[in-house]
């Protein structure tokens, strides 16, 4: 049975990111956009981060232009963009797809582990998020419309 430790993705500069190296962390896993409606949860996302990585808390971001093409820009644009705008500074992976036939495994992954409303696996929209505990286990799955800050007992739980 696959575990997401087996998956490795790309950081934004392209460089080989095993989601091994994150083992006994609690992840948060969000597909993100920079021109969508809920683009403003970088910033909550970006507070958890500051607030809970000392405990063991990893945000990843996974760029992606599947949802009303919010997400054009390449490499260099989406760093800047999060930097400048939100001060980023949670890993940013290389943009994915999570829905259809190109969906990075990962996301093919997270969707069998952890289903949407009504039992269905695909992503609906940017900003999608994914916890997972320290041994790897998908625990849950929240709505784009969910604030990052509603997720603090859910995170506190695991750490």
């Amino acid at each position: 049975m696959a575990s997401i430790y087996d998956f490795t993705a790309e950081t934004i500069d392209g460089a080989p990111a095993p989601l091994a190296d994150h083992r006994g962390k609690v992840l948060l896993i969000v597909n993100t956009a920079s021109k969508c409606g809920f683009t403003r949860q970088y910033e909550g996302l970006e507070a958890l981060y500051r607030r809970y990585r000392d405990r063991g808390l990893v945000i990843l971001g996974f760029p992606c232009n599947q949802f009303g093409a919010q997400e054009p820009g390449d490499a260099e644009e989406i760093r800047s963009f999060c930097s400048l705008t939100y001060e980023v500074d949670f890993p940013l992976m290389r943009k994915i797809d999570v829905n259809g036939p190109t969906a990075h495994p990962l996301y093919a992954f997270l969707k069998k582990e952890k289903k949407g409303v009504l039992g269905t696996e695909a992503i609906k929209w940017n900003f999608t998020k994914f916890l997972v505990d320290r041994s790897g286990k998908v625990v849950d799955r929240f709505a784009p419309t969910v604030e990052p800050k509603a997720l603090e007992g859910a995170i506190e739980a695991l750490l």
